[in-house]
């Protein structure tokens, strides 16, 4: 299967650079994946196809302010991007300019809060640093760091860096939103559990590998990064009981996705598990656990493109993907939504 199957023309002025003045307002394509048809609505409007018993499946990992700017011992200016913490204080992170930190050397980020010096180069060029402080580290990086806003959206501003996390985040460790999940409000939520649909979380936190294009030129041949997950029993046991019931568990992002098709059996029962997950979904894979999906509209090419084409047919989506463009639908991170029912 061929990468460039999965091209779309998308003119430059439809990526989406600022949020929502109110989250719910984005709009919502619905794709009715059997009947192969298409309807625009605004994105409140998903409750509608929402009903009592089905599980809403999201993802309740925190952005962390993981972009640093810094000045190695020499004076020379140096950027950090927080990939993971690998334990402790020891994180991979992504340097730019790379050539230039070699192991041993010595970076200072807010004038000393934070202190760092690299221990080692890794494959592909990200660096093992370790952390040198006084007091807690998330509480310097919220001082001192910048959301890693992705690198489409080049006119954000810091209210925009604020709406660049959902507003169920709770567990810190991602590099990047899961942004299917920005579109939610607080008081859609409590209408949709009013409505007697279950919301269980998993945590995924988002790699920058997230951004990283694909670089060969059949499909099979991609490797995927890997990402932490964890699921706790209380929200397994939320899925697990609408399988049962025959009932539909409706994934929210793409990483909501991955995990619960990483954990679950064959007859899509999952666990209360942790682990890292680097499953790739491209079209042919037979879905074992999610039924629907909440998602944005992904980057030409990319793997998230081809995982919305494995559960909702690739021609339907390239046809979807079209057709949002002629209606001039926002893409990316900060754009509208689409429904896969």
């Amino acid at each position: 299967m061929k990468v460039a199957d999965f091209n779309y023309e998308l003119p430059k002025e439809l990526i989406a650079q600022h949020p929502y003045d109110k989250r719910d307002e984005a709009r919502l394509m619905v794709l009715n994946k059997n009947e192969e048809k298409i309807e625009h609505r605004v994105f409140r409007d998903v409750i509608e196809y929402l009903k009592p018993g089905d599980c809403l499946v999201i993802n309740n990992t925190k952005v962390i302010p993981a972009r640093l700017y810094g000045k190695k011992d020499t004076g020379a200016n140096v950027e950090f991007l927080l990939l993971k913490r690998i334990e402790g204080d020891i994180w991979e992170a992504m340097v730019r300019p790379g050539n230039k930190l070699k192991p041993g050397s010595k970076v200072v980020f807010g004038e000393g809060l934070l202190n760092a010096t690299v221990l080692e180069v890794l494959e592909g060029g990200n660096r093992k640093v370790e952390f040198k402080y006084d007091g807690i580290f998330n509480e310097i990086l919220d001082q001192i760091g910048m959301m890693p806003l992705p690198p489409y959206i080049t006119e954000a501003s810091r209210e925009d860096n604020e709406k660049y996390q959902t507003v169920y985040a709770k567990y810190e460790g991602s590099a990047a939103a899961p942004t299917a999940g920005l579109h939610f409000t607080e008081e859609l939520l409590e209408k949709i559990k009013e409505k007697g649909v279950e919301v269980a979380n998993v945590t995924l936190h988002v790699g920058i590998g997230t951004f990283r294009p694909v670089k060969v030129e059949t499909v099979e041949e991609h490797e995927m990064h890997s990402e932490h997950y964890y699921i706790k029993k209380e929200d397994a046991d939320k899925i697990n009981k609408a399988k049962l019931n025959g009932n539909r568990v409706i994934a929210v992002g793409t990483t909501s996705c991955r995990v619960l098709e990483s954990v679950s059996d064959e007859n899509g029962r999952v666990k209360e598990i942790e682990g890292d997950t680097s499953i790739f979904i491209y079209p042919g894979y037979k879905f074992k656990c999610i039924d629907s999906l909440i998602t944005n509209f992904h980057l030409p090419e990319s793997t998230l493109i081809m995982l919305v084409s494995s559960l909702a047919g690739k021609d339907f989506i390239m046809k979807a993907y079209n057709e949002a463009v002629e209606k001039e639908y926002k893409f990316f991170s900060f754009g509208d939504a689409m429904i896969i029912l």
